[in-house]
């Protein structure tokens, strides 16, 4: 209390809480007799409405932090949090409702339903949310108001991820959780899908993780967070942020 009143006395707003926490997280799969560590007593916070930039190249535990966050996959060791409520130590049915109501995923493949058209594929998720956004709402968000009734297979690549961004958003997600959305992508559909994610975070104010081992992707961040061997070894915040359309890979 005493420290807030002097930061707040000194001109510098206190900081509001993180949306997620994370203390001494440790991760290790044992493979037979092998254990392998995927994170190192990892410390990390993230805040409301913050864009962050999970930065770092294959096996460096990206995904496994990630995972994590989104109640995929659980600690070995450490605490993390969202929000007041504890993820490690949730049950299973505590994570599922958690993914369902706070979580929205985007992974580097698509996975939409081919024999649903954009509006049917966002719409599955809209039937089991507590306060949705309207399909055709979703995907205008994402620019593809006018492919509403066009299937997977007469979609481009980033068409397809920008429908995937559209069904992960629909929920009203507190949390948008990405991992390479950009992979399976070409330089200009990646930039139209890192824009649909921009557009997002700016008129939902949805707290926004993305993977990506593309370093050019860091500029139009809030955050930087890199990482290396399960470990973070930095975690800068951007002075000005870059407009998706401006990024040069």
């Amino acid at each position: 209390m005493h420290a807030d009143i002097a930061t707040e006395a000194a001109g510098e707003p206190a900081h509001p809480a993180p949306v997620f926490a994370m203390k001494g997280v440790t991760k290790v799969y044992v493979m037979g007799e092998v254990e392998v560590y995927a994170l190192r007593g990892v410390d990390l916070e993230l805040h409301e409405g913050e864009f962050t930039v999970l930065l770092g190249p294959s096996g460096s535990g990206k995904s496994t932090l990630l995972n994590i966050l989104g109640g995929l996959d659980r600690p070995t060791a450490g605490r993390v949090t969202y929000r007041e409520g504890d993820l490690s130590e949730a049950g299973e049915r505590a994570l599922t409702r958690y993914r369902r109501r706070h979580v929205g995923f985007v992974f580097q493949f698509y996975n939409l339903i081919p024999s649903l058209t954009a509006r049917e594929n966002v719409a599955l998720v809209t039937e089991i949310a507590g306060d949705p956004i309207a399909p055709e709402e979703a995907l205008a968000l994402v620019g593809l108001k006018y492919r509403l009734d066009h299937f997977p297979s007469q979609m481009s690549g980033g068409e397809q991820q920008r429908v995937a961004i559209a069904r992960a958003i629909a929920k009203r997600p507190d949390v948008l959780l990405c991992d390479e959305p950009t992979g399976a992508l070409d330089i200009s559909t990646g930039i139209a899908v890192l824009g649909a994610l921009e557009r997002v975070n700016s008129e939902l104010g949805t707290t926004t993780a993305v993977i990506t081992h593309n370093a050019a992707i860091s500029g139009m961040a809030d955050r930087v967070i890199s990482l290396a061997d399960g470990q973070i070894t930095s975690d800068v915040r951007n002075a000005t942020k870059q407009p998706a359309a401006t990024i040069e890979w």
